[in-house]
């Protein structure tokens, strides 16, 4: 027996190192370490302390205005965490011509996608995906959409299209304060996104 335990803590020791299981869709390929570890008085952590006292760069007027998107379609996935934080709608914000469709995609379980009253255009077709679907909006409206994932929407899980022209930013702006008001967290994203525009 114990001679048999041996044998299959070898064969698998042997398949560990030839790297079929360390293959690049393994857990540990996607979790190992990336970079080095500075340690205080290292003069690698010094070279970090001058990058991190560097000053940022400044974008003139406030938050960098995003551009229109190429093409008809345009995809928005549903994510858990980004580089832009955690329960995100990426990309976030969105500038698109009128009749336009954007295809919301389900990648992390859990999220869907729905507008929210009173912060669409005037006329506009409200939208409400099923958890964990795929859904595909076409905007014929000109204006500024708001929307969020239902489940997420105190985590500050939420989005905006610009559609044409920002006809109804105003009336989306007077509407952000009691929205965030539900905010438990990412008090300031909404208006972060608002004032990309």
């Amino acid at each position: 027996m114990k001679s048999f335990v041996l044998n299959c803590f070898a064969t698998l020791m042997a398949i560990l190192f030839s790297g079929q299981l360390l293959a690049e869709s393994t857990v540990w390929s996607r979790t190992a370490p990336v970079g080095e570890v500075c340690i205080e008085g290292d003069p690698c952590a010094e070279e970090l302390v001058m990058v991190a006292s560097a000053p940022a760069p400044s974008v003139q007027g406030g938050a960098a205005k995003v551009s229109l998107s190429e093409g008809s379609e345009h995809e928005v996935k549903m994510l858990n965490m980004s580089s832009a934080g955690t329960m995100v709608f990426e990309p976030a914000v969105l500038k698109v011509s009128v009749g336009d469709t954007i295809h919301f995609k389900s990648v992390d379980l859990s999220h869907n996608s729905a507008s929210i009253a009173g912060m669409i255009p005037d006329g506009a077709s409200s939208w409400s995906g099923g958890m964990n679907q795929d859904i595909s909006v076409t905007l014929d409206t000109e204006g500024v959409y708001v929307y969020q994932c239902d489940p997420h929407a105190m985590m500050a899980m939420v989005g905006v299209i610009q559609v044409g022209n920002p006809v109804n930013l105003e009336a989306v702006k007077s509407q952000a304060g009691s929205k965030k008001a539900g905010f438990v967290m990412n008090q300031s994203r909404l208006d972060d996104y608002l004032s990309q525009l």
